[in-house]
């Protein structure tokens, strides 16, 4: 993959299932090497968006590229260079753990063993057990093994961690997904649409938040945090008649007051000093509460 084309950019895509429109007009780019969240609450359109990266479902219109090329004119050449973990996984019932792995393996033009080793031990998976046996997270630790273990230049993750519980969940997140992009961060990138945001913090780069298919911010992480900010602010009286213009959302708490803003943060921290506050902090936000100031912002633009 050449450095300077994109490992996903979609162009006003549109996807219709009969006359609902599950995606709208949605364009983004993922940089090669970037860790880029796709976040949206249930039925926003993210699966159907991620369906039509890997030519699951044909865009009613629209362009998707994938590597530059067309998944759907050239779906091997794409998919060999990629590996998708979906929300709900499955085996071959008869087939092993290691028979499933071998399988995986046979598609691929390398696999690194030592790296399968490592996490089928650091998950207890038995490799001799059969996969009609396996638990729903488990089979979610050996979809993930089997994602990460060709070394894709794209990994495509939807809802990856669904069933595990939160010590392997932070784990895989932090030390498997974190290794494998660390290894070749200028090639390796990630798409990664998730509820829990807060468990990839520290891994996104750039993200794009959806709401009823259509495209409701999209920014680097770095700037959000910058954008979004709550500031808080104590008194030895309840202010009366405070008037905060710009702010996203005002909370009281007896004489404290709460603040989030939305790039307009400095003008509102003048405003409150001037009321000779006790104590006044500002601090970024998480991902995961812009996310859910960025709804508001959506509300408040209707």
């Amino acid at each position: 993959m050449e450095t300077n084309t994109p490992a996903i950019e979609l162009n006003n895509l549109v996807c219709r299932y009969g006359k609902r429109e599950a995606v709208n007009g949605l364009s983004l780019k993922v940089e090669p090497g970037r860790c880029y969240g796709f976040f949206g609450r249930n039925g926003a359109g993210k699966t159907t968006t991620i369906k039509c990266l890997l030519n699951l479902l044909r865009p009613s219109s629209g362009s998707v590229r994938v590597f530059g090329q067309d998944p759907q004119r050239e779906e091997v050449a794409v998919k060999s260079r990629l590996c998708y973990v979906p929300d709900v996984v499955a085996f071959y019932p008869w087939m092993t753990v290691s028979q499933s792995l071998e399988f995986l393996a046979s598609f691929r033009s390398r696999w690194n063993r030592e790296l399968e080793a490592d996490l089928l031990g650091r998950f207890q998976l038995d490799p001799g057990q059969k996969a009609s046996d396996l638990s729903k997270g488990q089979k979610t630790q050996l979809a993930l093994i089997g994602a990460v273990c060709p070394e894709p230049e794209l990994l495509v993750l939807d809802e990856p961690t669904s069933g595990l519980d939160p010590i392997v969940r932070r784990e895989f997140i932090q030390t498997v997904i974190g290794a494998y992009h660390a290894n070749d961060e200028k090639k390796r990138s990630i798409f990664v649409s998730t509820h829990l945001i807060s468990e990839f913090e520290g891994l996104i780069d750039e993200f794009t938040i959806i709401e009823q298919g259509r495209e409701l911010l999209t920014m680097t992480a770095d700037d959000a945090r910058l954008r979004f900010r709550r500031i808080r602010a104590s008194f030895a009286q309840a202010p009366a008649g405070l008037e905060l213009p710009g702010a996203l959302s005002v909370r009281y708490n007896g004489s404290d007051v709460e603040v989030l803003t939305n790039g307009n943060s400095s003008q509102l921290i003048e405003r409150l000093r001037s009321l000779s506050p006790i104590d006044l902090t500002s601090n970024s936000l998480t991902l995961e509460e812009i996310f859910v100031a960025a709804g508001t912002l959506a509300k408040k633009n209707l």
